[in-house]
């Protein structure tokens, strides 16, 4: 959430910057509002200040048992109008509070100015493109073939965008998980949390999935949210809270299933695991102060980028242009891996950092050197998407008998295991 009174003090700033995002959002009626509430706050402080004066005035009256009734009267209808204006007042504030809700983030001047994903910018790339002296298959094909992905049963007992892994499908599954939250803990230096799988209202609207993007989530009965990501519940560890200045960094690794519902991805990605209702994930987070949030952007993003480097899977780093980024981001890098059997780059992480947006939504602070309280940054990124590691491994690693190697790194995490048998 952006901060009213530099919105307001700001505007053609705003509204430009958010134009860059091609996502058109009014103004005006912020200005209207804000007008409104101010003239509502002086009027609520004047019949306060009356009423005030008016009390002092009626002591000495009554201690001489002077007719004050007209002055109580007059006093009554003061009371009424007051409480006309603080309901007002807080209609006011409610209308305030959802439009700022409603405004995303505003791009970092970093951002590469751009209409669709067509304007990202490559930054880097890492390794080398697999060379196959076969036409490589997909991975959905391969793991059918070698028993460990069975799509149409997945399908019978949950329905469309659900797989059941099997044998070493889900063994490999497993032990991503495993290496990756051993690399992020014992090596990149976060501490592991395992976060609950459901939120409430409030956290969502602290990450910035509500309320605008409802209808993406799982809802129970209760009114709770199966999470979209571990980004959910690991950001709202601090949320109403105030940290010590010696507590930032604090960097957090979670692994988590995760449910989307997918809305409006109709025809997008209908086969295989790209694009489930729900997968795995292990999830990077950081709370960090403002002056130090885009040197800790770079090192999060590195971090993701070990576990590709470290299963030699080639990739690379793209900055997303104004039009692409998320909601609430100020700024994000995608990790695109190689997947030679669609004959293209998927997004496997996606980093970015938030700046002040969602911990103002999540009232999460801290004390600087001044006893001040600030609003810290949050980052965070995917570290990674396990299904869609599993993807690349399946895709970069197969032979052409159908099999396919198992990378060196992960080999320990399945108990030596070297390849994915013989197709049936």
């Amino acid at each position: 959430m952006l901060d009213l009174k530099w919105v307001l003090a700001n505007l053609d700033t705003v509204s430009k910057r958010l134009a860059s995002r091609h996502q058109p959002v009014d103004l005006s009626e912020l200005k209207t509002l804000s007008l409104a509430r101010n003239q509502q706050i002086s009027q609520f402080e004047q019949l306060r200040a009356l009423q005030n004066r008016t009390s002092k005035e009626i002591q000495p009256k009554q201690k001489v048992k002077e007719d004050i009734s007209a002055i109580l009267a007059e006093m009554k209808k003061v009371s009424q109008e007051i409480a006309g204006i603080e309901k007002n007042l807080a209609a006011t504030e409610q209308a305030l509070q959802a439009i700022l809700l409603s405004i995303p983030n505003l791009p970092h001047e970093s951002v590469p100015l751009g209409k669709s994903a067509e304007d990202n910018t490559v930054i880097r790339q890492w390794g080398e493109k697999p060379k196959f002296n076969f036409s490589p298959q997909a991975h959905w094909d391969l793991g059918e073939k070698l028993g460990i992905l069975d799509f149409e049963r997945g399908a019978k007992i949950a329905g469309a965008r659900f797989t059941l892994y099997r044998n070493l499908g889900a063994k490999l599954e497993r032990a991503l998980i495993n290496f990756m939250l051993d690399t992020h803990t014992q090596i990149n230096g976060y501490e592991e949390v395992l976060p609950p799988f459901l939120v409430n209202r409030d956290s969502l609207m602290g990450t910035g999935q509500l309320p605008k993007f409802e209808a993406d989530l799982f809802k129970t009965q209760e009114d709770l949210f199966l999470i979209p990501t571990a980004e959910v519940p690991v950001t709202n560890i601090f949320r109403d809270e105030i940290l010590d200045a010696n507590q930032l960094p604090t960097a957090m690794t979670a692994y988590t299933p995760c449910f989307r519902s997918e809305a409006g991805s109709h025809g997008k990605d209908v086969r295989g695991l790209i694009r489930q209702h729900q997968f795995n994930k292990v999830e990077l987070v950081k709370f960090v102060r403002p002056e130090n949030s885009y040197d800790e952007l770079e090192k999060l993003t590195h971090d993701a980028e070990s576990i590709l480097q470290k299963l030699n899977l080639h990739y690379r780093v793209v900055c997303l242009c104004t039009a692409d980024m998320g909601f609430s981001a100020a700024k994000t890098y995608d990790l695109e891996v190689w997947l030679p059997g669609q004959n293209g780059y998927r997004e496997i992480s996606s980093c970015s950092n938030f700046e002040d947006f969602q911990a103002r939504r999540a009232k999460i602070r801290f004390k600087d050197a001044d006893k001040k309280n600030k609003f810290v940054h949050t980052l965070n990124g995917s570290g990674l998407a396990v299904g869609r590691t599993l993807v690349a491994i399946l895709e970069n690693y197969q032979q052409p008998d159908g099999s396919v190697l198992i990378p060196d790194a992960l080999q320990p995490y399945l108990n030596g295991v070297k390849v994915i048998g013989q197709p049936n």
